[in-house]
């Protein structure tokens, strides 16, 4: 029993201690150890690698907002910067028509807004008042209204001076009043023959930059001997961008020439009547509050 007990204990020593040389071979060197050995390495005579620089990161992503920027080399600027003065002569005079068509059918619109305010002036004024140059009086001096009723008075007075009235007051008086119903006329329907000019020709205007785009792009096929899509794109587009200028013009043109032209028949019938009821006014001598519908 007393020769067991010593190899117990050595060999649970033994045990232990291989436990302990098992547990440190796991475990990581510590920096200190190794600090002494890489001290004592020999210097190198080569310069050390630079490092490898960070790919480079665009600031559109580092700002978290990506930005496109696309330009269309086909478009209206394009065609102005590559055209000849013939595409831009063309694109000029489109640019006209479209500005002074505008500009008439806003003035006209303005124009005939405020005949038809003077018509309902005159209902309420004209009529109200107490004879013929009370009436004329109460309306404003630009008033087309008040234009025709001081005709009609200065025409019962040059009837009156007449040394031999040969003609009668009635047909001097119509006469009268008819000349300056035209004058009101004409006034309204100035204009109104430049858009109709123009609803017509612009889309032809159009239509001949359209064939000049189309003689390019057959030119550029030509010269290129092949038709690639990048020489006759050019072309092409200008011509479909003259086309769709040419119809951008005309259409208002069109469409603002007939609604005016509605609108003066209408603002020319209270003009009429105005006229004929000043007409039998002055023929019955005196004023009577006759109101034109």
């Amino acid at each position: 029993m007393k020769n067991i007990w010593p190899k117990l204990k050595r060999s649970m020593g033994t045990s232990a201690l291989a436990m302990v040389v098992g547990l440190a071979a796991l475990l990581p060197a510590p920096a200190s150890a190794q600090a002494p050995k890489d001290a004592a390495a020999p210097p190198s005579s080569a310069a050390p690698a630079p490092a490898a620089p960070a790919p480079a990161v665009p600031q559109a992503i580092e700002e978290g907002r990506p930005r496109t920027v696309v330009e269309n080399p086909y478009g209206i600027e394009a065609l102005w910067k590559q055209g000849d003065f013939v595409s831009r002569g063309t694109l000029i005079i489109l640019v006209i028509m479209s500005i002074g068509s505008w500009y008439i059918g806003i003035v006209k619109l303005i124009e005939q807004a405020r005949l038809l305010k003077d018509a309902r002036e005159a209902d309420q004024k004209f009529w109200a008042a107490k004879g013929v140059q009370a009436g004329v009086e109460a309306l404003r001096s630009d008033s087309a209204f008040r234009f025709i009723s001081e005709e009609g008075l200065i025409a019962v007075k040059d009837h009156s001076a007449m040394p031999k009235q040969q003609i009668d007051l009635n047909s001097w008086l119509a006469m009268t009043l008819d000349r300056a119903i035209d004058v009101v006329n004409n006034r309204l329907q100035t204009g109104l023959a430049f858009l109709a000019t123009v609803g017509s020709t612009a889309p032809f205007v159009g239509l001949f930059g359209t064939v000049w785009g189309i003689y390019h792009a057959l030119t550029a096929i030509g010269i290129a001997g092949q038709a690639s899509i990048d020489k006759v794109a050019g072309p092409v587009g200008e011509a479909l961008i003259m086309t769709a200028l040419g119809l951008a013009v005309a259409v208002p043109a069109v469409l603002g020439y007939n609604w005016l032209v509605r609108r003066n028949r209408v603002a020319m019938e209270h003009v009429r009547r105005f006229g004929s009821s000043v007409q039998m006014t002055l023929l019955g001598g005196g004023h009577t509050p006759h109101k034109a519908a």
